[in-house]
Parts: structure tokens; C-alpha cells; sequence
């Protein structure tokens, strides 16, 4: 039955919709128009940096002239070209198809940040955008990185405490002041946590503005330390 199916609905490029060999895959064209992170990185946030990988963690600018309430991050991809495109066909295009490959990528790079006892936590947005959008992107990555991992996902640990303006254009100082205090604990968050560590999810990272709301409300439902796990980081120099 696979076989006749695989006959009749080949195998297409989530990118172009070319012929592939595997379901939910990149052709060898967008695969390299698509700017996947590799080499030498910042340790708390993702972001490729310049020069060879060594055993010491190091940091990019941000990172070191910026408190992080988390302790450690990564990202799959840089946020332009192909990564762009395909970011944009999940949050706006209803592109849920993407969601598989997306996870797998991710889940690659946060494997080694993830402990047995992390627990998967989304970053919420507010129920009026999601009535509208349908889902929350951030969830359904984080729920399908947890069947990968084998780790617990709460989708609803913290919520929006209310509606914030679109960020596209604002300076980083309006960024954070726009997130701080949207982001709070949600019912029965500290008894459902207990104390675990726990792995902020989201689509992308600009400033950090958003996952600095959603860590300071996870500190705040109890996680004994967080990281962050992001699809996609925006980087100056890409």
C-alpha cells in the first residue's frame, strides 16, 4: 500500500515542491539556499560566530551586554533566505507539514541541552491571535520535539497576560518594554513543574526580548534553570 501510495503522491520538496527521495524533505537546491547553523556558536542564544569550534562556550555581543534569564540556547537555522521563507509558511501559510522536518532540525541541535527530566515548554501568544491563526507554532514544535526526545511538553505552563504590539521595526530597549509582564505562570503551573529544568521553545529569536518574558515567568512557576530552543535566530551579520 506505501508502495502504490508513494506511486501516486511522490515525495516533494517542502521548499519548491520538486521530486525527492524522502517524505518531508529539502532537494539538494534548497537545502543549500537554506542557511542551517553549524560551527563555532554562542552558547546561550545560538547565533553562528566567526572563527572555529573549541570545547569552551563562548558568547556574541548581545549575550554579553545582555542579562539572559536562561542559562544556555540554540538554533537550527539563520533567519533569512530559505530559513525565512519557510519560518514565514509555518506562521502565516498554515504550513503544519512543515512542522516534522522543522522539529527534526531543532531537535538535533538541542539534544545535548535536553536532560531526561526537561520539560518542553512553548512560548504562549495571546488567545485572541491564536483564535485567529489557529494554532500556536510554538507548540506544535514543541510537542513534536518532545515525541522525538521522549520529554514531557506543557503547552499551557505559562500564558499571555495580554495582547502586545507586532515588534517588526521596534529598537531592542521597545522590544523588552513591550514583552515585560506579558508573560505570566499559568493555572497550577508550580505544581505541574515541580522544580524541573525546563527548555523554552519558539519559532524565532530577535533581541530576546519574548523568551526573556517566558524564562522570568518560568523562574517564577519554580524551573530550576531554563534554556532556549528556537527554530530560527536573526543574526546582524547574516
Amino acid at each position: 500500500m506505501q508502495s502504490l501510495l508513494r506511486l501516486a503522491f511522490p515525495p516533494q520538496c517542502i521548499g519548491c515542491g520538486d521530486l525527492v527521495e524522502e517524505e518531508f524533505s529539502l532537494c539538494g537546491t534548497c537545502w543549500r539556499q537554506t542557511p542551517f547553523i553549524t560551527g563555532l556558536i554562542c552558547d546561550a542564544c545560538g547565533v553562528p560566530l566567526p572563527g572555529e569550534a573549541t570545547a569552551a562556550p563562548e558568547h556574541c555581543d548581545d549575550c554579553l551586554s545582555i542579562a539572559r534569564p536562561w542559562q544556555r540556547g540554540r538554533a537550527a537555522l539563520i533567519y533569512r533566505d530559505n530559513g525565512r521563507r519557510l519560518v514565514l509558511a509555518l506562521k502565516h501559510g498554515d504550513r503544519l507539514d512543515l512542522i516534522r522536518p522543522m522539529a527534526r532540525w531543532l531537535t538535533a541541535v538541542a539534544r545535548p541541552l535536553l536532560a531526561p527530566e526537561t520539560v518542553l515548554v512553548p512560548v504562549p501568544v495571546h488567545y485572541l491571535r491564536l483564535v485567529r491563526r489557529r494554532y500556536n507554532q510554538a507548540a506544535v514544535l514543541a510537542q513534536e520535539i518532545g515525541r522525538r526526545s521522549g520529554n514531557v511538553t506543557i503547552p499551557d505552563l505559562l500564558v499571555r497576560t495580554r495582547r502586545t504590539k507586532p515588534q517588526d521595526g521596534m529598537s531592542r530597549g521597545d522590544r523588552f518594554a513591550n514583552q515585560s509582564g506579558a508573560i505570566a505562570p499559568g493555572r497550577s503551573a508550580a505544581a505541574r513543574l515541580a522544580g524541573r529544568p525546563v527548555m523554552l521553545v519558539d519559532d524565532v529569536m530577535t533581541s530576546g526580548a519574548t523568551l526573556a518574558a517566558a524564562a522570568e515567568a518560568a523562574h517564577a512557576a519554580g524551573a530550576s534553570q531554563i534554556c532556549v530552543a528556537v527554530l530560527a535566530r536573526v543574526a546582524k551579520d547574516a
